[in-house]
């Protein structure tokens, strides 16, 4: 267990902000996590989690309550757009598990975020505590929240998502993030509902003129989630979501597949479109006594599922420095924290925006060189999901005299 003085605050209970509490509190460090929302119970539609992530979090503790809320996909698939054949495929299920040391699991995020807050427990959560800004104190910072109130603490942990109020701090300027002129339109969808849908059970991309559409089941199969994505050359509403018809979508995907179009017409719930963007990579995570992880420090586009899964990576690698750390010495944590995770969480924004401009190659010569790169893409991306933080951590010295375990 640690035997640190150290107090930290976590602002956002975000699935990165979560994992970090988690593994805190098992490492024996004080830790409370403040959210703005006054209730818990997250919005939105699914989230994939890979092997870099999933082992952490069995680790963590809350493996039992992912499998039973998860589906596990049985293949990887790319398919033509029009007719659906296929174009590349590869075993997913058990073999992922081997290879990578944790299942890739389909949650809806709401489950997700269930199983971190059972795993956490609900006390050390502050709901309805607005982040407004931190004022440096000599031993420490104080949190200062929307109504005037106040908390101390040693470190301030910016977990507090894409749009970060900590992200401004710690920059010294308002971060511009860059639209990636592409759009999408999400749904969630009852998998009896799609008849004509080839192998609901794997994850899938279609590939298409202009256009992608990524797919995988969650809740043990019985629903699709589902996220179609086309070129938008610039964005210029004020908000990242306006509604949409359906039938704007389903414009937007004639001569698609049926599999495709049943998916998009199905859509009852809030449809919309959602401008993709992402940032730039910061030149630092910290500032002062505060530090950034998971989109707050490096928001990616969502075409590798990889936004969540390295928030994942940063909540348990900070969680070991910062267990090793006293009060007085965060400066020493921050700097091995930023050193160990920037050039990988760099790599993953770039490889985040690649497969829109691929997926999207009209038919002809490109997209044949395409499809024929895509039969190596499980060893071009196995640097992802073969990763362990735990292991990049224990590189560095810092589990090297621990006798405590986050997991």
């Amino acid at each position: 267990m640690s035997s640190t003085d150290l107090r930290v605050a976590v602002v956002g209970a975000g699935m990165g902000g979560l994992a970090h509490a988690i593994a805190l509190k098992r490492l024996g460090v004080r830790v409370e996590v403040f959210e703005q929302a006054p209730e818990l119970g997250e919005i939105g539609a699914a989230i994939a989690l890979s092997g870099n992530s999933t082992r952490l979090l069995e680790r963590l503790g809350v493996g039992e309550d992912l499998a039973v809320a998860a589906a596990e996909p049985t293949e990887l698939q790319f398919r033509r757009w029009d007719d659906g054949e296929l174009i590349w495929a590869h075993e997913v299920g058990e073999w992922y598990r081997e290879r990578c040391g944790g299942p890739y699991y389909g949650i809806h995020r709401q489950d997700l975020q269930g199983a971190l807050i059972n795993g956490l427990g609900s006390e050390v959560i502050r709901l309805g505590h607005r982040c407004v800004g931190v004022t440096e104190e000599p031993d420490g910072a104080r949190l200062v929240f929307e109504g005037g109130e106040t908390a101390f603490a040693h470190v301030v942990v910016g977990a507090d998502g894409i749009h970060s109020v900590l992200r401004e701090r710690v920059t010294g300027g308002a971060a511009e993030a860059v639209f990636s002129r592409d759009v999408g339109f999400r749904g969630l969808i009852p998998v009896e509902k799609l008849p004509s849908l080839p192998d609901p059970g794997a994850i899938q991309f279609w590939a298409g003129p202009g256009g992608h559409v990524l797919h995988y089941a969650i809740e043990g199969g019985k629903t699709v989630n589902f996220l179609a994505v086309v070129d938008r050359e610039e964005w210029t509403e004020p908000t990242w979501k306006v509604e949409a018809e359906v039938q704007e979508a389903l414009d937007a995907f004639v001569g698609w597949h049926p599999g495709v179009t049943e998916m998009i017409g199905a859509v009852e719930e809030d449809p919309a479109w959602w401008a993709l963007h992402d940032y730039p990579p910061l030149e630092r995570w910290s500032a002062g006594r505060v530090v950034l992880m998971g989109d707050s420090a490096h928001a990616m586009l969502p075409h590798q599922g990889q936004g969540a899964n390295q928030a994942i990576e940063d909540a348990v690698a900070l969680a070991y420095l910062l267990a090793e750390t006293q009060p007085d010495d965060y400066r020493r944590a921050f700097s091995r924290y930023e050193a160990l995770r920037m050039k990988r969480t760099r790599r993953a924004q770039v490889y985040s925006r690649l497969p829109a401009r691929y997926l999207h190659i009209p038919d002809g010569k490109g997209a044949e060189r395409r499809n024929a790169r895509i039969q190596r893409l499980a060893e071009d991306i196995a640097w992802i999901h073969d990763y362990d933080v735990e292991e990049a951590v224990a590189a560095q010295g810092a589990l090297s005299d621990r006798t405590g375990s986050a997991g």
